[in-house]
C-alpha cells in the first residue's frame, strides 16, 4: 500500500487518480474539513482507497498510517508566500518529510518521494538551463518557501546515504497548473488575467508544467527501484506576457498585456517590506517581488529519461483547467 500525503492539492489529486488507475492500493491523510474531489475516488474500486482524518504533523497519526505501507509520496507543503518567518514552513516543508522517512525505515523501509521545488536550484539561462547540481542562488535563495525545501532536501539526502533500506527521490517541480485545482492554488495565476481586456505583469516567468506529468514522475520513481536522488520536474520556461498570450489564444479572448518597469516593481516590494517591518503580512515584499523579475530555464531531461515523465502541451493544461474550473 503506499501513504499520499498531501491528497487534497492540485498534484495529490492527479497522483491519486493515476495510481487508481494503476491499481496500486492508496492510503490519504485528509484534513478535518478538507476533502478529495469525488470525480478521484469515485475511481476507486472496493479496499483500493483509504482515508484517514486527520493532522500530518500529527506523529502518532503518521506511525498508525505508516503500517502496512511501503511507500510514501509526499505532496504537501506550505507556499504561502507572505509568511514573514521561515519557521512558519519548517514543520510541513522541512520536518514532516524526514519524520516520514524515519518512520518508513523504522519499520520495514521502502520508498519515500518527496515533493520540493524547481526553486532550490538557481533559475538558469535559456543558453545554459540549470539542472539538479545547479547551486541554490539566485533572488530564490532569499524565499522562506525555497529555503525551507532546501533545508528538507540536505536532510533527506543525508538521511538517504546512512539508511540504505529507504530509497529516497525528490522531485522539484516548476509551476504546475492542470485539472483538480480544487482551491485554486497555482490556477488564480490564470484566473488573474482571464478574460481582462488590459494586464501589466512584471519581466519575469516561470517554468509551467502539467500537473498530470509530475504525477507520472512519481509513479515513474515508484515502480523504478534503481533511481534515488533529485529530480527537476519543469516544463516549458515562458515569460508572464508569453504565457497570458498561450491563455488567451486558447480561451478566445483579445487582451493587451503590458510588462510593468522594473524600477517600479521594487518600489512595489520595497512598500512590502515596510508594511511587513509594520506587522502587516503581505505577498508584496521584496524578496517576492524579485522572483517575478526572472525568468526560469531548467533542464529536466534526467526526468523525462529515468522516471518516464510524460509532456502534455501547456494549450491542454490550460484548456484543462479552465474546464474543470467551470464545470
Amino acid at each position: 500500500m503506499i501513504l499520499l500525503v498531501g491528497a487534497t492539492g492540485l498534484l495529490g489529486h492527479n497522483v491519486l487518480e493515476l495510481l487508481l488507475r494503476q491499481g496500486r492500493r492508496v492510503r490519504c491523510i485528509v484534513r478535518e474539513g478538507s476533502s478529495i474531489d469525488s470525480a478521484v475516488t469515485s475511481q476507486a474500486i472496493e479496499g483500493q482507497l483509504d482515508i484517514v482524518t486527520g493532522s500530518i504533523l500529527d506523529e502518532s497519526l503518521l506511525e498508525r498510517c505508516i503500517g502496512g505501507c511501503n511507500e510514501v509520496v509526499n505532496c504537501a507543503g506550505v507556499t504561502d508566500m507572505s509568511h514573514a518567518s521561515i519557521d512558519d514552513y519548517r514543520p510541513v516543508n522541512t520536518w514532516l518529510p524526514l519524520k516520514l522517512a524515519e518512520l518508513l525505515d523504522a519499520g520495514s523501509g521502502g520508498t519515500l518521494v518527496d515533493v520540493s521545488t524547481a526553486n532550490t536550484v538557481e533559475p538558469g539561462t535559456a543558453g545554459h538551463p540549470s539542472d539538479e547540481d545547479s547551486p541554490f542562488d539566485g533572488p530564490f535563495s532569499a524565499s522562506l518557501y525555497a529555503r525551507s525545501k532546501r533545508e528538507s532536501e540536505r536532510a533527506l539526502m543525508e538521511f538517504a546515504q546512512t539508511h540504505l533500506r529507504t530509497r529516497v527521490v525528490i522531485l522539484m517541480p516548476g509551476f504546475m497548473i492542470g485539472p483538480y485545482d480544487c482551491k485554486p492554488s497555482s490556477g488564480k495565476l490564470l484566473l488573474t488575467a482571464y478574460r481582462k481586456p488590459l494586464m501589466a505583469v512584471p519581466a519575469g516567468g516561470k517554468s509551467f508544467i502539467d500537473a498530470r506529468d509530475v504525477a507520472s514522475a512519481v509513479a515513474g520513481a515508484l515502480s523504478n527501484p534503481l533511481v534515488q536522488g533529485r529530480y527537476l520536474t519543469t516544463g516549458k520556461a515562458l515569460s508572464l506576457k508569453e504565457f497570458y498570450n498561450e491563455q488567451k489564444a486558447v480561451c478566445g479572448y483579445r487582451q493587451l498585456c503590458l510588462t510593468l518597469p522594473r524600477w517600479l516593481c521594487l518600489w512595489v516590494g520595497g512598500l512590502g517590506d515596510w508594511l511587513e517591518k509594520h506587522g502587516k503580512r503581505n505577498l508584496f515584499t521584496s524578496r517576492n517581488v524579485r522572483q517575478l523579475l526572472v525568468l526560469e530555464y531548467y533542464d529536466d531531461s534526467r526526468a523525462r529519461r529515468e522516471l518516464g515523465m510524460t509532456c502534455t502541451p501547456l494549450q491542454q493544461s490550460i484548456k484543462d483547467f479552465f474546464d474543470y474550473n467551470e464545470r
